[in-house]
């Protein structure tokens, strides 16, 4: 086998399609639902970890083997589960929209 720089570019990733038939509407409501993905994981995040230092020292899950993990779980799943409750993410995503304009 010949190697040369014909053989290491994979001309299907320098094809270009044309930009003219994309739709600016399609693009801005992608754009959209993953500034709100964005916002709603970072409200779930911040919830987990004020959740995790606020019951850290407590015994929710138990002393036994494996109570940290079970714990952790738990608080992930009321992290996931209170998104969008506290209108963290509503806050974010309003800002967001604002300041990418």
């Amino acid at each position: 086998m010949d190697i040369s720089t014909n053989n290491l570019i994979n001309k299907d990733l320098l094809q270009v399609n044309n930009i003219n038939n994309v739709k600016q509407d399609s693009l801005k409501n992608n754009n959209d639902e993953q500034l709100k993905k964005v916002a709603n994981d970072f409200e779930s995040f911040f919830l987990n970890q004020i959740m995790d230092v606020s019951l850290r020292s407590t015994k929710i899950a138990g002393e036994g083997a494996g109570s940290d993990i079970v714990k952790s779980m738990y608080i992930q799943s009321i992290a996931d589960n209170s998104t969008g409750n506290f209108g963290i993410s509503n806050m974010i995503y309003e800002f967001l929209t604002k300041n990418n304009k």
